[in-house]
């Protein structure tokens, strides 16, 4: 059972800062809603490389882990699977393009991947909201951070 969500956003921002953000796996936790808890291997993304943290609020320490499976710097995109409570998987696959020299556009593919039987059902049934308020939530973030970094290095 899947459920899939791809939401975009304009960002005022270079293509090559939106880029940096989103391969500095070192600084999600001041971009997105994660406590950053490892990395393996440190530095900037490769494949193969994995990301633990934690989301939610910190008596709940839901935990998440995520690693590069794609990485194509010539045409800004990424690609991820991610293990999250309860079971679900997501596959993620974004991309940046940019508009004009200081505007770009970023596509956020997530397919969630629900365990068989009942839990996956009930799962989907409890979380179908987050299903698209988290990635649309994780892009708002993002957009934020890229033009707040932005407009202070203009």
């Amino acid at each position: 059972m899947t459920y899939v969500s791809c939401p975009t956003a304009a960002i005022d921002a270079p293509v090559a800062l939106v880029w940096q953000l989103l391969t500095t796996p070192a600084g999600w936790g001041d971009v997105f809603d994660l406590r950053v808890t490892a990395i393996e291997p440190p530095g900037l993304a490769t494949i193969g490389q994995r990301i633990c943290g934690e989301t939610g609020p910190r008596f709940l320490h839901l935990k998440i882990c995520f690693q590069f499976v794609g990485i194509d710097p010539a045409c800004h995109a990424l690609s991820l699977n991610v293990r999250l409570p309860f079971d679900l998987t997501v596959s993620e696959q974004l991309d940046c393009i940019p508009l004009t020299a200081d505007r770009c556009r970023v596509n956020y593919h997530c397919v969630f991947d629900f365990p068989a039987g009942w839990r996956g059902a009930l799962t989907r049934v409890l979380l179908r909201r987050a299903l698209d308020n988290g990635p649309a939530d994780s892009l708002s973030r993002l957009k934020q951070a890229a033009e707040r970094l932005h407009a202070s290095t203009g």
